[in-house]
């Protein structure tokens, strides 16, 4: 059994994959082909932006659009301790100062009854994360933020194809980041990530950046890096793209059916009101998680653990003085997640196999009669 099942979703889209690839491999245009502008005109329109900007890797990314505002030494970014490291990474790479916010317990994004007293004079961005494949509640978010004339940056590797009141994850904020690693809801062959925003002066600066600090071959009026999409990953994204809807409404009905399974006898997904989830990872929480995954590997059934310490607890960020303590809800949580396979290609079937193995693991370590 596949944790993610990239080979039949490959077989199933096979011939547009191919063609769309063999295009490239045609026309030799390997860098900024063709197939980018396309890319982003179509990503662009699904997500209902103005504007959609290509890079080579959702962590490229965030760090652009960081760069984009003029964000730096002596300034403060706020983010969360329970999501991948880029999230914060980032903040570090442009030099800026992390400062965390704990975690809510019922979907694991931000606690926004918690930025307010985090920010400060310094204060120049949040980054919350769309974790797991759903959004936090942006209005609130955006209303703090706009109170104080704070940047949004919607980091959104999990949670592309997610909607909330009706919008696209990606086109709530000023700026806002999407991953197009393999295992991601919609994903390339290799490392890819894409911006958005209705803001045409800041994409036009972070198509800049982007290319080495210019748009213009030898004029270079910005620091930048090299962080564009190779077109072969632009292709793939083009072949997938047209399957991506049906995809979005399996994840869906999967994630609700595990949920309705499941329900009883762990901690599932709660999906806010007026949310949509993608589950890029279908994730529960349980007590000894370790006995349970070791029980469900004897049988055949693979998990993992996303994420199995906080951002603040990495040895990278001891010098923020943060410690084991200062964010319980993120520690817990990152003590007890456990996420089961999950992909748009899995059968009742094989999901009743997932439920009954995971009843029987659970029951066996005493945590169901």
């Amino acid at each position: 059994m596949e944790f993610i099942d990239l080979r039949t979703q490959y077989l199933k889209y096979q011939s547009e994959i191919d063609a769309r690839m063999r295009a490239v491999l045609d026309h030799g245009k390997f860098i900024m082909g063709p197939e980018i502008a396309e890319m982003e005109a179509a990503l662009a329109q699904y997500v209902g932006v103005k504007h959609c900007l290509s890079v080579a890797s959702g962590t490229d990314s965030l760090e652009i659009a960081l760069r984009a505002l003029d964000i730096g030494p002596g300034d403060e970014v706020i983010t969360v301790p329970f999501t991948w490291i880029s999230s914060a990474e980032v903040i570090l790479l442009v030099g800026a100062t992390p400062v965390f916010v704990d975690v809510q317990a019922n979907d694991y994004n931000i606690d926004i009854d918690q930025i307010e007293q985090a920010i400060t004079t310094r204060t120049k961005a949040i980054i919350p994360v769309s974790l797991f494949g759903q959004m936090p509640d942006y209005a609130r978010i955006n209303e703090i933020a706009a109170r104080y004339g704070i940047t949004v940056i919607e980091d959104a590797a999990q949670s592309f194809g997610a909607t909330q009141s009706g919008k696209r994850s990606c086109g709530v904020t000023r700026v806002s980041s999407t991953s197009f690693f393999p295992a991601k809801p919609l994903g390339c062959f290799g490392d890819g990530g894409a911006l958005f925003s209705n803001d045409e002066a800041l994409t036009l600066k972070m198509s800049a950046i982007r290319t080495h600090g210019g748009l213009q071959r030898h004029h270079h009026p910005y620091v930048g890096m090299n962080g564009r999409m190779d077109t072969l990953q632009a292709a793939v994204i083009l072949g997938k793209l047209p399957h991506f809807d049906w995809e979005v409404e399996r994840r869906n009905a999967i994630g609700a059916r595990y949920s309705d399974l499941l329900r009883d006898v762990c901690t599932v997904p709660e999906v806010q009101p007026g949310n949509t989830h993608v589950y890029a990872q279908y994730t529960i929480r349980i007590p000894n998680r370790s006995d349970v995954a070791d029980r469900l590997k004897a049988v055949g059934i693979p998990t993992a653990v996303y994420y199995p310490k906080c951002v603040h607890e990495q040895p990278v960020f001891a010098p923020y003085g943060c410690q084991r303590g200062d964010f319980p809800v993120a520690e817990k949580a990152a003590d007890e997640v456990i996420s089961l396979p999950m992909h748009p290609f899995l059968g009742e079937s094989e999901q009743d196999q997932i439920v009954a193995a995971l009843k029987d693991a659970i029951r066996d370590i005493g945590l169901l009669e």
